[in-house]
C-alpha cells in the first residue's frame, strides 16, 4: 500500500516533467543496454576502472538502493558514502604506503655503502630519513583516531577530507624522499624494484575521491566554518527564515565570541601558551598548550576573515587554503598526542613525537604567516601584516626541525629495534626472503646489524695497528688468525656482505630482452613484474627500438 502511494506520487511528479533527482541502484553488467567493456588505465595499475555506459536500461524498482522510497536520494547517498569512505580507504593506503617505505628505506640506508659507511649516516640522507619517520608515526596516528570515529557511528566530512588530503599528500611527500635515498635501485624498473611503481601510480590517490586541490581550498574551511562555528550557521539560517530574534541572539554571541577568542589569543600568546592547563605532565605537555595557543589564534582570524571578506571569502581560494592547513595540523597534532598517550607514553618513542609535532606546529606557523602577509583587511591590513606578522615569526611555535632530533629519529630508523617495530607495525612482510624484495631488505638488514660488532673490532684494531688499514672484508681471515673475531662471526659477516651485494643490485636488460619488452612478447613475465603489463611497455620503451 505504501509503495502504491509512492508510486502515484512519483508518476504525478513525472507527469509534470518534475526533475525526480538522481537515484542510486545496483545494475548487473550483464543487463540488456549497459556496456561495460571499455577500460582505462591508471598509470600502469591494474585494477578495473572502467567508464560504464547504459542506454534504453530497463531496471526493477526492486533494484533501487534502499527501496522505492529512496527514488531521487541519490546524491545524498553518494555524498554520505564519499564523506566516510574517504577517511577509510586512501588514509589506510597512504599510511600503509609510508609504514611500508620506512622499513624499506630505512633498511637500505644501512645495506648501501659509500665511502665505506652506510649512506643512512649521512646528514644528508638523514634529513629525508628522519622526515619519512616522523611522517609515517603522525600519518597512522591521524588514520587510526579518525577511523575511531567511524567505527562509532560518527560520520564528519570534514575530518575525513582533512584525512584524505593530508594523507596523499603526505605520503607524496614521503615517496620523493625515499625515491632521493633509493637512488638507482628507485628509478630502474624490474622485478627488484619495490618502490617505482609506487612513485607512478601515487597521483591516483591524489585524484580520486575529491581531488586535493579542491579539497583544501574549498571544502575543508569552506564547509568546515559552518559546520564548526558556534554561531556561524545560526545567523544564516535566522537570516533565511526573517527570525529576527534569533539572529539577535546568534550576532551578540558571536561579537562576545570574537572578543573572547581575541582576548585567549593574545594572553596566551605572549605566554606562550603558559597560561592554559595541560591535561599531561612530562615531555609533551608544551605541545598541548601550544595547540591551545593555535587553536585560539586561528579562531580569532577566521572570524576576521568571516567578517571582513563575508560571502567574497568562498573565492578567496588561497587564503582559505591557508585556512585548511592550519585546520588540518591542529587535528593533526592532536592526533599525535592522542597516540603517544593511546600507547602507554613511552619514552622510547619520544623521538618519533617529538618530530611529528615539531613538524605540525613547523607547519601551522607556515601557515599562519601565510595568512598574515596575505589577509587584506579594510582599514586593518598594514596592522595584520606589519604588526601582527612580525609578531607571529618574532614569537614562532617552534624554531623549526633541529638537527639533532633528525639524527634522532633517522638513528631510530636504522636499529634493529622494538621501536622500529612499533613504527612499521601492520605491513605484511613475507618470510620468503629468497623471492620477495622487501623481506629480503628486511632479512639482510637483521644480518649486517649483527655484524656491527665485528666491524668495530676490525677498526679498532686497524687503528691499535694490530692490522693494517684494508677494506673490512679481506681484513677478516687475519683477524681471525689474530683471535679478534671468531670463526662464527667471519662466517656471519661473509654471509652479510654476500646479502648485502644481492640487495644493491638493481635490474638490467640485454637490447633483444628490450626489444621483446616492446613488442608485448610473452617472455615479458620473465622480465618485468606481473603489474607492469605488456602494453604499457609497449608504449614506453616501443619508440626507442622501433
Amino acid at each position: 500500500e505504501i509503495d502504491a502511494k509512492v508510486i502515484q506520487r512519483l508518476f504525478q511528479d513525472s507527469r509534470i516533467n518534475k526533475d525526480l533527482g538522481i537515484t542510486c541502484a545496483l545494475v548487473p553488467t550483464k543487463s540488456k543496454g549497459v556496456i561495460s567493456d571499455r577500460r582505462h588505465d591508471p598509470l600502469g595499475v591494474p585494477f578495473y576502472n572502467s567508464p560504464t555506459q547504459g542506454h534504453d536500461v530497463v531496471i526493477s524498482v526492486d533494484q533501487i538502493i534502499g527501496g522505492i522510497e529512496n527514488v531521487g536520494r541519490g546524491w545524498n547517498m553518494l555524498m554520505q558514502a564519499l564523506s566516510v569512505g574517504r577517511g577509510i580507504s586512501l588514509p589506510a593506503q597512504s599510511a600503509g604506503l609510508t609504514l611500508a617505505l620506512a622499513r624499506m628505506v630505512s633498511s637500505h640506508a644501512v645495506i648501501r655503502k659509500q665511502f665505506g659507511k652506510s649512506i643512512g649516516k649521512f646528514e644528508g640522507v638523514e634529513e629525508p630519513l628522519a622526515q619519512l619517520g616522523g611522517i609515517s608515526y603522525l600519518l597512522e596516528a591521524m588514520r587510526k583516531f579518525t577511523i575511531g570515529a567511524l567505527n562509532h557511528g560518527v560520520k564528519p566530512p570534514i575530518i575525513t577530507a582533512i584525512a584524505k588530503y593530508n594523507a596523499t599528500e603526505l605520503s607524496r611527500t614521503c615517496l620523493n624522499g625515499s625515491m632521493d635515498i633509493m637512488g638507482g635501485a628507485g628509478i630502474s624498473l624490474g622485478p627488484k624494484n619495490i618502490i617505482g611503481h609506487f612513485h607512478m601510480s601515487n597521483p591516483i590517490g591524489i585524484t580520486v575521491e575529491g581531488a586535493n586541490i579542491l579539497t583544501r581550498t574549498l571544502m575543508i574551511f569552506g564547509q568546515g566554518i559552518l559546520r564548526a562555528h558556534p554561531f556561524a550557521y545560526a545567523e544564516i539560517k535566522a537570516l533565511e527564515t526573517n527570525d529576527l530574534k534569533s539572529f539577535d541572539q546568534a550576532f551578540w554571541g558571536h561579537i562576545r565570541h570574537v572578543f573572547s577568542n581575541l582576548n585567549r589569543s593574545v594572553l596566551l600568546s605572549v605566554t606562550r601558551g603558559r597560561l592554559t592547563k595541560s591535561p599531561v605532565d612530562g615531555e609533551t605537555s608544551t605541545y598541548y598548550k601550544k595547540l591551545a595557543w593555535a587553536s585560539a589564534t586561528f579562531a580569532f582570524m577566521s572570524d576576521v576573515a568571516l567578517i571582513s571578506l563575508g560571502a567574497k571569502l568562498k573565492s578567496k581560494e588561497k587564503i582559505t587554503g591557508r585556512y585548511a592547513d592550519l585546520l588540518s595540523w591542529l587535528y593533526i597534532g592532536t592526533c599525535v598526542l592522542r597516540r603517544f598517550e593511546a600507547e602507554g607514553s613511552l619514552k622510547q618513542d619520544l623521538p618519533l613525537v617529538h618530530y611529528s609535532m615539531n613538524y605540525t606546529l613547523f607547519n601551522l606557523q607556515k601557515a599562519f604567516d601565510g595568512i598574515f602577509s596575505n589577509l587584506k583587511v579594510p582599514g586593518l591590513t598594514w596592522f595584520i601584516r606589519n604588526v601582527l606578522g612580525a609578531w607571529s615569526r618574532l614569537n614562532s611555535f617552534t624554531p623549526g626541525l633541529s638537527d639533532e632530533l633528525g639524527h634522532m629519529t633517522a638513528t631510530l630508523m636504522m636499529k634493529d629495534c622494538d621501536e622500529r617495530d612499533r613504527l612499521t607495525q601492520g605491513i605484511f612482510l613475507s618470510k620468503d626472503y629468497e623471492q620477495n624484495p622487501l623481506a629480503r631488505l628486511d632479512h639482510a638488514f637483521q644480518i649486517i646489524k649483527k655484524t656491527e660488532g665485528v666491524e668495530n673490532k676490525i677498526k679498532k684494531a686497524i687503528a691499535e695497528k694490530k692490522l693494517v688499514k684494508k677494506p673490512i672484508i679481506s681484513l677478516l681471515h687475519p683477524a681471525l688468525e689474530q683471535n679478534l673475531i671468531t670463526l662464527e662471526e667471519l662466517n656471519l659477516f661473509e654471509t652479510a656482505e654476500r646479502l648485502r651485494w644481492e640487495c644493491i643490485q638493481v635490474d638490467d636488460f640485454s637490447e633483444a630482452e628490450y626489444k621483446r619488452i616492446g613488442r608485448g612478447h610473452e617472455e615479458v613475465e620473465n622480465v618485468l613484474p606481473p603489474s607492469f603489463r605488456a602494453k604499457k611497455t609497449a608504449r614506453i620503451f616501443g619508440p626507442f627500438f622501433d
